[in-house]
């Protein structure tokens, strides 16, 4: 009994990631005040809300589901946990180089904030908290998956190639950056310091 015991405590501690602190910087900020638009546009400051961000797209308490919750009926209210779209500088610079492209601006595909010296910013896991030296905090659900819809922001831009918008679907996944939602309000600039809180987690496998 003792030694299976210690067998399992051994397989565990090997899944088992130590908590982190990462330091990075905020690159840009953006956001709209149109509900119907995908695209974002450069602000000189980001005002948060426990609502996300006002009159933003993905802003609100709660959501309607969509295709990526195919356990509700389509339309279901639901919590709003992607309030807020984090991408990395340098992982849209990897991305833009595999798709043969000189840039893909971050707020072509909806970025809220870009930040540059979390390395693999997308593999963050989920309850991580995002400090901002300004004093607001995001809580990190997760990676964002890349869609049609930033695909075809893309290929509108470069109208002389076919097929980006099924290319930034395959090349960006991992890459697509993170979503999360405000658990503390505050306003975020551009050139301030973020502290990535990363607990200790475990890589869970079924079997």
């Amino acid at each position: 009994m003792a030694a299976d015991l210690t067998e399992d405590m051994s397989t565990k501690n090997e899944d088992r990631v130590a908590a982190q602190r990462v330091t990075g910087t905020v690159v840009r900020v953006y956001a709209t005040s149109d509900p119907e638009e995908f695209r974002t546009s450069r602000e000189p400051a980001l005002r948060l809300g426990f609502e996300g961000i006002a009159g933003d797209r993905h802003g609100g308490f709660t959501r309607r589901s969509s295709p990526r919750e195919p356990w509700y009926p389509r339309g279901t209210e639901m919590c709003n946990e992607r309030q807020i779209s984090i991408l990395s500088v340098t992982e849209l610079a990897e991305v833009a180089r595999a798709m043969d492209l000189p840039e893909i601006e971050a707020g072509w595909i909806g970025a809220n904030v870009l930040l540059e010296g979390i390395p693999r910013l997308t593999r963050i896991p989920p309850r991580t908290r995002l400090v901002f030296a300004g004093g607001a905090v995001l809580r990190v659900d997760g990676d964002n998956a890349p869609c049609r819809i930033s695909g075809r922001a893309i290929a509108e831009r470069f109208p002389e190639r076919d097929g980006l918008d099924l290319q930034f679907a395959l090349v960006a996944r991992g890459k697509r950056g993170l979503v999360g939602y405000v658990e503390r309000p505050g306003v975020i600039r551009p050139g301030e310091e973020v502290t990535a809180l990363i607990p200790e987690h475990w890589l869970y496998r079924s079997g």
